[in-house]
């Protein structure tokens, strides 16, 4: 069974096996994470949107048979272009724009905690954290809960070989694709979201029961200019002197020669620029354009 910890709000928030964080809704922390992610704006609105309606629907007691919605936001793409980031800013938007519906809490589970090599413990770890955990915290009052990478509990069973993979794997899967659709007829107002880099890893019955796919592409060279200019304003609150590399053109010319990298890549590269000499490295207020475009040319030749 697992611990929790009360709440002013009357929610506990679980821990245990299986479960990474945890934490109310809504929070500051998640609240950057929603403004840090560069996305087009109508397509952030939409999928917060589309959520919300999930959520909101359910709530009014419509058959599942009539409509089912498993409550599941499924987001893919390449690593680095904020799938995760994005989920904790997703969750708290959501919270916040149904908070008609109580106090939220946010679960985020640990998939390669849950999985084991021992036979029969993964999938019993799996039922546990969906028929106690999870459904507990639903019990008391609306719930999100992130399924990071879900390929490792989701696993496309189909292939998987046998001879490589226990059978306890394809139980697993089961105890996923069996606890998702409990879940879903029980607690309207529970929401998960759940990402994936490798999306062809995901088994198909789990793909098919998401209410809302989404997947991430790698930025375009706006998106590109917006978060190297973020980063750079970021570091400007300790050294303003950094900004000069914005108003000079310099992160315009950095962001169209880097096509290709993901937005985790291109917020080290600011740090790669500052290292590029000794006096930006003591004082990144020196670090010019010559410094950032440098360092988008060495990112280009590691990635060759």
């Amino acid at each position: 069974m697992s611990a929790v910890r009360k709440l002013a709000e009357g929610r506990s928030l679980p821990d245990g096996l299986g479960v990474a964080a945890s934490r109310m809704l809504p929070d500051e922390e998640f609240t950057a994470a929603w403004d840090a992610i560069v996305l087009p704006y109508d397509v952030k609105q939409r999928l917060a949107r589309e959520a919300v309606a999930a959520l909101t629907l359910r709530a009014t007691g419509i058959p599942f048979e009539a409509l089912p919605l498993h409550g599941i936001t499924l987001l893919l793409g390449p690593p680095g272009t904020g799938k995760t980031t994005f989920s904790y800013g997703l969750a708290d938007r959501v919270a916040a724009s149904a908070s008609s519906l109580g106090s939220f809490v946010f679960l985020e589970v640990d998939p390669h905690g849950l999985m084991s090599s021992a036979h029969g413990r993964s999938q019993k770890a799996v039922e546990r954290l969906f028929n106690e955990v999870v459904a507990g915290a639903a019990e008391e009052g609306p719930t999100i809960v992130l399924l990071d990478e879900v390929e490792t509990l989701a696993a496309d069973r189909g292939s998987l070989s046998l001879q490589t993979n226990p059978i306890d794997v394809h139980r697993a899967v089961d105890a996923v694709l069996t606890g998702v659709d409990r879940l879903a007829r029980e607690y309207p107002n529970l929401l998960f979201i759940a990402t994936s880099n490798v999306p062809e890893l995901v088994d198909e019955a789990f793909t098919s029961r998401a209410d809302v796919v989404y997947t991430f592409p790698l930025p375009d060279v706006e998106a590109r200019e917006q978060i190297l200019k973020g980063t750079i304003e970021a570091i400007a609150i300790g050294f303003p002197g950094i900004e000069r590399v914005i108003e000079d053109g310099s992160v315009r010319r950095a962001a169209e020669a880097a096509d290709g990298l993901d937005g985790r890549r291109l917020r080290k590269l600011v740090v790669t620029a500052v290292a590029m000499r000794a006096e930006a490295q003591a004082d990144p207020s020196q670090m010019t354009g010559a410094d950032l475009l440098a360092a988008v040319a060495a990112a280009e030749a590691a990635a060759r």
